[in-house]
């Protein structure tokens, strides 16, 4: 399912502090890598991937590559990062992101 404009925005400003999790480099996309980034995307939802050096159609299907294989959509793509978004489908009880700051419930 496409992401709203209004969700995009909200997810752009989410992901401006984030650092790249996983780096794709010239050897392409292999299953190890899709792994990384699913395991990723169950974790945080929103991550950004950095691409290596390919000219801007290989990266483009390079990322369509990869939301196709991760069901993740794709937020933004600037230069060699891509800022990519999966809903969590069942966040797990001791998620402690949903619940703010503090110590654990027991």
């Amino acid at each position: 399912m496409p992401l709203a404009e209004k969700q995009k925005r909200d997810l752009r400003q989410r992901g401006h502090a984030l650092r790249p999790i996983v780096i794709i480099g010239n050897a392409g996309l292999s299953e190890a890598v899709v792994r990384e980034i699913d395991l990723s995307l169950e974790h945080h939802e929103l991550m950004k991937v950095r691409l290596g050096g390919a000219d801007r159609e290989a990266k483009r299907r390079l990322i369509a590559s990869v939301c196709e294989a991760c069901h993740a959509e794709l937020v933004q793509s600037i230069g060699h990062i891509a800022l990519i978004y999966r809903k969590q489908a069942n966040p797990r009880p001791g998620d402690r992101s949903k619940r703010g700051p503090g110590r654990a419930r027991s």
